[in-house]
Protein backbone atom coordinates (compact mmCIF):
# COMPACT_ATOMS: atom_id res chain seq x y z
CA UNK A 1 0.00 0.00 0.00
CA UNK A 2 2.81 2.41 0.85
CA UNK A 3 4.53 1.73 -2.48
CA UNK A 4 1.25 2.24 -4.32
CA UNK A 5 0.81 5.55 -2.50
CA UNK A 6 4.34 6.64 -3.38
CA UNK A 7 3.72 5.57 -6.98
CA UNK A 8 0.57 7.71 -7.05
CA UNK A 9 2.56 10.70 -5.87
CA UNK A 10 5.44 10.17 -8.29
CA UNK A 11 3.53 9.01 -11.40
CA UNK A 12 0.32 11.06 -11.13
CA UNK A 13 2.10 14.05 -9.63
CA UNK A 14 4.88 13.80 -12.20
CA UNK A 15 2.41 13.65 -15.09
CA UNK A 16 0.58 16.61 -13.60
CA UNK A 17 3.80 18.62 -13.35
CA UNK A 18 4.70 17.74 -16.94
CA UNK A 19 1.28 18.66 -18.37
CA UNK A 20 0.27 21.64 -16.20
CA UNK A 21 2.27 24.15 -18.32
CA UNK A 22 0.56 22.91 -21.49
CA UNK A 23 -2.90 22.61 -19.93
CA UNK A 24 -2.87 25.95 -18.12
CA UNK A 25 -0.34 28.06 -20.06
CA UNK A 26 1.47 28.92 -16.80
CA UNK A 27 4.53 27.44 -15.19
CA UNK A 28 4.07 24.96 -12.37
CA UNK A 29 5.27 27.31 -9.62
CA UNK A 30 2.83 30.02 -10.71
CA UNK A 31 0.00 27.46 -10.72
CA UNK A 32 1.00 26.14 -7.30
CA UNK A 33 0.97 29.62 -5.79
CA UNK A 34 -2.78 29.99 -6.45
CA UNK A 35 -4.78 33.20 -6.30
CA UNK A 36 -5.02 33.39 -2.50
CA UNK A 37 -2.40 33.59 0.22
CA UNK A 38 -1.03 30.25 1.38
CA UNK A 39 -2.61 30.48 4.85
CA UNK A 40 -6.02 31.11 3.25
CA UNK A 41 -5.58 28.07 1.00
CA UNK A 42 -4.55 25.92 3.97
CA UNK A 43 -7.45 27.10 6.13
CA UNK A 44 -10.07 26.58 3.42
CA UNK A 45 -8.62 23.17 2.55
CA UNK A 46 -8.72 22.04 6.18
CA UNK A 47 -12.31 23.21 6.71
CA UNK A 48 -13.67 21.80 3.43
CA UNK A 49 -11.78 18.54 3.89
CA UNK A 50 -13.03 18.04 7.44
CA UNK A 51 -16.66 18.96 6.72
CA UNK A 52 -16.96 16.91 3.52
CA UNK A 53 -15.22 13.87 5.04
CA UNK A 54 -17.45 13.90 8.11
CA UNK A 55 -20.55 14.27 5.92
CA UNK A 56 -19.31 11.47 3.66
CA UNK A 57 -18.75 9.23 6.65
CA UNK A 58 -22.28 9.95 7.86
CA UNK A 59 -23.55 8.66 4.52
CA UNK A 60 -21.66 5.41 5.09
CA UNK A 61 -23.42 4.94 8.43
CA UNK A 62 -26.82 4.70 6.74
CA UNK A 63 -28.21 1.14 6.87
CA UNK A 64 -28.26 0.88 3.06
CA UNK A 65 -24.46 1.42 3.06
CA UNK A 66 -23.62 -1.41 5.48
CA UNK A 67 -22.45 -3.89 2.80
CA UNK A 68 -20.28 -1.24 1.13
CA UNK A 69 -18.79 -0.11 4.44
CA UNK A 70 -18.03 -3.76 5.27
CA UNK A 71 -16.42 -4.27 1.84
CA UNK A 72 -14.14 -1.22 2.16
CA UNK A 73 -13.34 -1.93 5.81
CA UNK A 74 -12.28 -5.46 4.81
CA UNK A 75 -9.92 -3.89 2.26
CA UNK A 76 -8.39 -1.36 4.69
CA UNK A 77 -8.33 -3.16 8.05
CA UNK A 78 -6.00 -6.06 7.07
CA UNK A 79 -3.33 -3.49 6.13
CA UNK A 80 -3.17 -2.43 9.80
CA UNK A 81 -2.08 1.06 8.80
CA UNK A 82 -0.62 3.18 11.57
CA UNK A 83 -1.70 6.79 11.89
CA UNK A 84 1.60 7.87 10.29
CA UNK A 85 1.02 5.51 7.37
CA UNK A 86 -2.55 6.80 6.93
CA UNK A 87 -1.21 10.36 6.77
CA UNK A 88 1.52 9.31 4.30
CA UNK A 89 -0.92 7.49 2.00
CA UNK A 90 -3.34 10.42 2.18
CA UNK A 91 -0.69 13.03 1.38
CA UNK A 92 0.55 11.00 -1.59
CA UNK A 93 -3.00 10.66 -2.98
CA UNK A 94 -3.96 14.25 -2.17
CA UNK A 95 -0.93 15.76 -3.87
CA UNK A 96 -0.44 13.30 -6.75
CA UNK A 97 -4.07 12.98 -7.80
CA UNK A 98 -4.80 16.70 -7.52
CA UNK A 99 -1.78 17.66 -9.62
CA UNK A 100 -2.94 15.33 -12.38
CA UNK A 101 -6.72 15.65 -12.24
CA UNK A 102 -7.24 19.25 -11.15
CA UNK A 103 -3.96 20.59 -12.52
CA UNK A 104 -3.62 18.90 -15.91
CA UNK A 105 -6.89 17.16 -16.85
CA UNK A 106 -9.48 19.65 -15.58
CA UNK A 107 -8.53 22.44 -18.04
CA UNK A 108 -9.36 20.07 -20.92
CA UNK A 109 -12.47 18.30 -19.60
CA UNK A 110 -13.90 20.93 -17.25
CA UNK A 111 -14.65 20.66 -13.56
CA UNK A 112 -17.65 18.34 -13.68
CA UNK A 113 -16.50 15.84 -16.32
CA UNK A 114 -13.16 15.59 -14.50
CA UNK A 115 -15.02 15.05 -11.21
CA UNK A 116 -17.13 12.27 -12.71
CA UNK A 117 -14.04 10.65 -14.27
CA UNK A 118 -12.19 10.84 -10.93
CA UNK A 119 -15.07 9.21 -9.02
CA UNK A 120 -15.56 6.57 -11.75
CA UNK A 121 -11.88 5.61 -11.54
CA UNK A 122 -12.24 5.22 -7.78
CA UNK A 123 -15.16 2.84 -8.36
CA UNK A 124 -17.88 4.78 -6.55
CA UNK A 125 -20.24 5.02 -9.53
CA UNK A 126 -21.55 1.51 -10.08
CA UNK A 127 -24.94 0.91 -11.76
CA UNK A 128 -25.06 -2.55 -10.13
CA UNK A 129 -24.67 -1.10 -6.62
CA UNK A 130 -27.15 1.73 -6.08
CA UNK A 131 -26.12 2.61 -2.49
CA UNK A 132 -22.49 2.96 -3.61
CA UNK A 133 -23.63 5.08 -6.56
CA UNK A 134 -25.50 7.40 -4.18
CA UNK A 135 -22.25 7.83 -2.27
CA UNK A 136 -20.48 8.32 -5.60
CA UNK A 137 -22.85 11.14 -6.53
CA UNK A 138 -21.99 12.82 -3.23
CA UNK A 139 -18.30 12.36 -4.05
CA UNK A 140 -18.78 13.89 -7.53
CA UNK A 141 -20.15 16.99 -5.78
CA UNK A 142 -17.23 17.01 -3.32
CA UNK A 143 -14.65 16.59 -6.07
CA UNK A 144 -16.42 19.29 -8.06
CA UNK A 145 -15.96 21.60 -5.07
CA UNK A 146 -12.25 20.72 -5.08
CA UNK A 147 -12.20 21.63 -8.78
CA UNK A 148 -13.86 24.97 -8.06
CA UNK A 149 -11.42 25.64 -5.22
CA UNK A 150 -8.53 24.93 -7.57
CA UNK A 151 -9.78 27.50 -10.05
CA UNK A 152 -10.78 30.24 -7.60
CA UNK A 153 -8.50 29.75 -4.58
CA UNK A 154 -5.59 27.51 -5.53
CA UNK A 155 -4.52 23.90 -5.99
CA UNK A 156 -3.04 23.78 -2.47
CA UNK A 157 -6.59 24.09 -1.11
CA UNK A 158 -7.71 21.04 -3.12
CA UNK A 159 -4.61 19.06 -2.12
CA UNK A 160 -5.19 19.74 1.56
CA UNK A 161 -8.93 19.03 1.40
CA UNK A 162 -8.28 15.76 -0.47
CA UNK A 163 -5.62 14.76 2.06
CA UNK A 164 -7.90 15.49 5.03
CA UNK A 165 -10.78 13.57 3.41
CA UNK A 166 -8.55 10.53 2.90
CA UNK A 167 -7.09 10.71 6.42
CA UNK A 168 -10.52 10.82 8.04
CA UNK A 169 -12.10 8.14 5.86
CA UNK A 170 -9.12 5.76 6.11
CA UNK A 171 -9.03 6.22 9.88
CA UNK A 172 -12.78 5.59 10.15
CA UNK A 173 -12.55 2.48 7.94
CA UNK A 174 -9.65 1.24 10.07
CA UNK A 175 -11.91 1.51 13.12
CA UNK A 176 -14.86 -0.41 11.64
CA UNK A 177 -15.41 -3.69 13.42
CA UNK A 178 -17.49 -6.55 12.12
CA UNK A 179 -20.01 -8.11 14.46
CA UNK A 180 -20.58 -11.83 14.66
CA UNK A 181 -23.36 -11.61 12.06
CA UNK A 182 -21.06 -9.71 9.67
CA UNK A 183 -22.61 -6.28 10.17
CA UNK A 184 -20.21 -3.34 10.17
CA UNK A 185 -20.09 -1.26 13.36
CA UNK A 186 -17.85 1.54 14.50
CA UNK A 187 -15.53 0.55 17.28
Amino acid sequence: MLLLALGTLVVFGGLGIIFIPMARAVDVMEFLSGSEKLWVQIFIGLVVGFVTAKAGWQITTLPMMDKNKKFFANMVRPMKLTDVQIVFVSICAGVGEELLFRGAIQPFLGIWITSILFVLIHGYLNPFNLPLTYYGIYMVLVIGVLGLMTEYVGIITAMIAHTIIDIILLKELSNVRLSGNGDATEG
